[in-house]
């Protein structure tokens, strides 16, 4: 597996990708950066590469990858460079999602391992994830991958937010 920042040459496997998604209902793409509801792939692009450098309060900078396994993507994820007060409470880091009929593989165990590489290289040294309290894969993949729950978030709709964070060595 290798972590790819998209370019245009991975447009149609990134729409196929998407479309495996919606295919199931599922509307909303953990990680994706906004390929979910983009109006193009190549205004997706735009926004991924602004968002490196974005730094306005309300959104920070973030690099997008894809997870390729032998030429297909498996999954996308994203590094948010620093926390505001939104990701320190619901967000992280670190955001992703797994291919529907590539889940159960481990490839988000994978994916987070390389994305922390990422983080290193980027000079963030403590790493925050979160996830649904009934999200017991992405909890797992946090833990495989050296996560300590640090705690619990209530939220006004019954929601709990799991917070972890992980010590880049």
């Amino acid at each position: 597996m290798e972590l790819i920042f998209p370019t245009i040459e991975w447009k149609q496997a990134a729409l196929e990708f998407r479309q495996e998604h919606f295919d199931i209902g599922e509307t909303i793409i953990h990680g994706d950066g906004g390929l979910d509801d983009a109006e193009t792939y190549e205004i997706w692009l735009k926004k991924i590469q602004a968002d490196l450098t974005r730094n306005d309060g309300t959104l920070v900078p973030a690099t997008q990858f894809f997870a390729v396994v032998e030429g297909k993507i498996v999954g996308a994820i994203q590094i948010r460079h620093k926390l505001n007060d939104f990701l320190l409470n619901y967000g992280g880091h670190i955001g992703y999602g797994v291919r529907p009929t590539q889940r159960r593989k481990g490839h988000a165990t994978k994916m987070l391992a390389l994305a922390l590489e990422k983080c290193r290289e980027i000079g963030i040294e403590k790493v925050l994830l979160t996830c649904d309290k009934g999200n017991i894969s992405s909890a797992k993949t946090m833990t495989n991958n050296g996560g300590v729950l640090e705690n619990e978030i209530a939220h006004d709709n019954g929601n709990i937010t799991q917070r972890y964070w992980i010590i880049i060595k």
